[in-house]
């Protein structure tokens, strides 16, 4: 693959002040012009209205996964003991569903509704063993969609909603799967792009990262953010690289669409479990960085209940 530089240089600065360990889910409410995310190691949902800077904070009782709105009002929490509703006003959260899995071994990580309102939710499994999975939620509670990998993440629909996307951080793969947006089923899966791993004893400076979460323009092209690679891809739908941009952080984890235009990036980013060296090299790393770009991305579908 052929990676291009940024053209033209985009300006990346904070969204917010306050860095978190590990900042991931980004989504955006267009009602309220605001910013959801969560910190999974400290347990938290937070949002951030970048117009006034202003910051809230909602406590979970076990670590958040992904989140995602409520057709109706609230949000939906995925966290390690179950999916919960959280009720915005007062921070109460109820169960929707208990785990498809076992809380002592694993727990949800990436996830994302579809355009019909299911939610799909990834797991991550805490020895690293290829034992997690993909489940979709739905009138039926979660099913089990596909299995076999370590670190879900990735989740994306092609504009059509005819494909997938779906990834193994560990594997170093981004999969595609046909997709029957009426049914939700799936096809057989394929490795769409893989990266290479990282070899032992090399620098994080050669090496280009893996992939963890992403998000579809309105061109779909798929913005990827590489965990330990300093930088976002943009891949073409047949998976070529079309766009580097380098960041100031090392530990990039997703990015989404958001303001009013939907031309806002904004990127959520990692400082758990860094290097001393690296963290104070990189004040911004754990901030939700923010920047422009050319092509609008879409408005997140809603959980339908």
């Amino acid at each position: 693959m052929n990676s291009e530089a940024s053209t033209p240089p985009y300006t990346i600065t904070p969204a917010g002040p306050t860095p978190a360990l590990l900042g991931e889910s980004p989504l955006w409410s267009v009602e309220e012009q605001a910013l959801y995310y969560v910190d999974i190691p400290a347990k938290q949902v937070l949002r951030l209205h970048p117009a006034s800077g202003e910051l809230r904070q909602w406590p979970m009782a076990s670590e958040p996964g992904c989140i995602a709105l409520i057709e109706g009002g609230g949000l939906a929490v995925a966290q390690r003991q179950g999916l919960f509703r959280l009720d915005l006003e007062s921070g109460a959260c109820s169960l929707l569903a208990p785990p498809p899995y076992d809380p002592a071994r694993q727990r949800f990580n990436d996830g994302k509704p579809d355009a019909q309102g299911r939610l799909w939710v990834g797991g991550i499994d805490d020895a690293r063993a290829p034992d997690a999975a993909l489940y979709r939620y739905g009138s039926a509670g979660f099913v089990r969609a596909e299995g076999g990998i370590t670190t879900s993440n990735g989740l994306a629909w092609s504009p059509d909603q005819a494909w997938m996307y779906w990834s193994d951080t560990k594997a170093h793969e981004i999969y595609r799967l046909p997709f029957d947006a009426e049914t939700g089923a799936l096809g057989a899966r394929q490795t769409w792009v893989r990266f290479e791993p990282r070899a032992a004893g090399q620098s994080l400076d050669s090496y280009g990262g893996r992939p963890d979460g992403a998000a579809v323009d309105q061109e779909g092209c798929y913005w990827v953010a590489m965990y330990e690679g300093q930088r976002l891809l943009r891949l073409s739908p047949e998976g070529q690289v079309l766009k580097e941009v380098k960041l100031p952080v090392s530990c990039p984890t997703m990015p989404t669409f958001g303001g009013a235009d939907l031309r806002t990036l904004y990127i959520t980013t990692a400082s758990d479990g860094r290097p001393a060296e690296e963290r104070a090299a990189q004040p911004w790393a754990g901030c939700v960085l923010q920047m422009r770009v050319e092509v609008p991305g879409w408005a997140p579908h809603q959980l339908k209940l």
